[in-house]
């Protein structure tokens, strides 16, 4: 397992704050306009996740403000890395992008995602899992509400 980062990004309002300044110009060009991104394109700026997360963990925002509703990211993981248990207050609904990902939320079995599969997440329920590649795992996710994530205990994976 990797180990973790070491800057102080734990609550939701933080994780919101810190994504909002440091992304505030993308934020600010997709609000308007169509946009196509790529999980390689130039014009995405890569931010910290929060702490509890993997070391070179990072999220770019493609479209919306974190801190409102209706925010799309992009979440990258690095190959090998575990993704400790946590939960959101907003369903999430994810498209792989890249690199292969279990996934398990509580009370279902654990799955293995591939590029291009779907997983949707009900606001509130913890789950955890392991970019089980060796490239990274790219996700695309789509928050209803504002992104937050809490940390809900160890990983069962």
């Amino acid at each position: 397992m990797l180990q973790k980062k070491s800057c102080s990004l734990n609550s939701p309002v933080t994780l919101a704050a810190a994504l909002a300044v440091v992304l505030a110009a993308a934020i600010a060009a997709a609000e308007d306009n169509p946009v196509v991104r790529t999980a390689d394109s130039p014009e995405l700026e890569w931010g910290p996740c929060p702490d509890f997360m993997p070391e070179g963990c990072a999220i770019a925002v493609l479209h919306g403000n974190p801190a409102e509703p209706d925010a799309d990211l992009f979440f990258k993981v690095p190959g090998g890395a575990d993704i400790p248990r946590h939960t959101h207050t907003s369903p999430e609904r994810i498209v792989l992008v890249s690199g292969e990902l279990q996934v398990r939320y509580e009370g279902h079995e654990q799955q293995t995602l591939e590029p291009g599969a779907y997983a949707y997440g009900p606001a509130g329920v913890p789950h955890d899992g392991a970019c089980i590649s060796d490239e990274d795992c790219i996700l695309f996710i789509a928050f209803v509400d504002p992104v937050d994530a809490m940390p809900a205990g160890d990983s069962s994976l």
